[in-house]
C-alpha cells in the first residue's frame, strides 16, 4: 500500500508539476497603473489619441508555462476620452461606438504564445459594437516582483490594430482602423 501511494504521488507530481500553476492577477486600474489607449489617423495629416478611462480585468501568468496564461478585460465604452468633449460625444454616438446600445467591450484570450525574450502573442476574441472578432495582441513582459506595500506585481505592454469595418463601425476621420496601445500592471491575488 505504501509503495502504491508513493508511486501515485510521483505520477501526480509529473502530471501536475508545482511550477505549472499560473498566478492570478487583478489589473491595477484603481492605482492608474494600467491603460487602454487608442490612436487614429486624422485625415492622414496627424493622429488623434485618447483612452478609455474605465475598465477592469484579470490575468493569469506563469513565466515557466506561458501557454497556461489567460486574460480577460472589460472596457466601459462610454468612458472614451480624447480630450475633446464634442469629439467624445460624437464617438459615443450611434455614428461610431453607439454606447447607449453597446456599453461594454470585452476581450477574452483563447491562446497565449511565448515568442521568446519576453515577447508574447495573445490571441483572443474581442466583443465590440455587437460583433465578436478574433484579434491578436503583440505583447511584451515588462517585469515582475514585490512592490513596496508587500504585494507582488507583474506588468506587460501590448499593441494591436482593429479594422473598424470588422465591427460594423464606419471610418473615423478618413481611416478604416484604430491602433490600441495597452499597458497592464496586475496585483497578484
Amino acid at each position: 500500500m505504501k509503495k502504491w501511494i508513493t508511486t501515485a504521488g510521483l505520477c501526480a507530481s509529473i502530471v501536475f508539476p508545482m511550477g505549472a500553476i499560473a498566478s492570478d492577477y487583478n489589473i491595477d486600474t484603481k492605482g492608474a497603473h494600467a491603460s487602454v489607449n487608442f490612436r487614429v489617423s486624422h485625415l492622414g495629416f496627424s493622429f488623434t489619441q485618447g483612452r478609455f478611462n474605465d475598465f477592469e480585468g484579470t490575468f493569469s501568468y506563469d513565466p515557466k508555462n506561458v501557454a497556461a496564461s489567460k486574460v480577460k478585460v472589460v472596457v466601459d465604452t462610454s468612458s472614451v476620452d480624447s480630450n475633446h468633449a464634442d469629439r467624445d460625444k460624437h464617438i459615443r454616438s450611434d455614428d461610431f461606438l453607439n454606447v447607449s446600445k453597446f456599453s461594454k467591450a470585452t476581450f477574452t484570450s483563447t491562446k497565449v504564445t511565448d515568442k521568446g525574450e519576453g515577447k508574447l502573442s495573445v490571441d483572443g476574441n474581442l466583443e465590440l459594437h455587437g460583433k465578436t472578432v478574433p484579434v491578436t495582441i503583440d505583447a511584451e513582459f515588462i517585469g515582475a516582483g514585490k512592490d513596496p506595500w508587500g504585494g507582488e506585481r507583474a506588468g506587460f505592454k501590448g499593441t494591436t490594430r482593429l479594422e473598424l469595418n470588422d465591427f460594423g463601425i464606419k471610418e473615423m476621420a478618413g481611416t478604416s482602423y484604430v491602433d490600441l496601445d495597452l499597458y497592464v500592471e496586475g496585483i497578484k491575488q
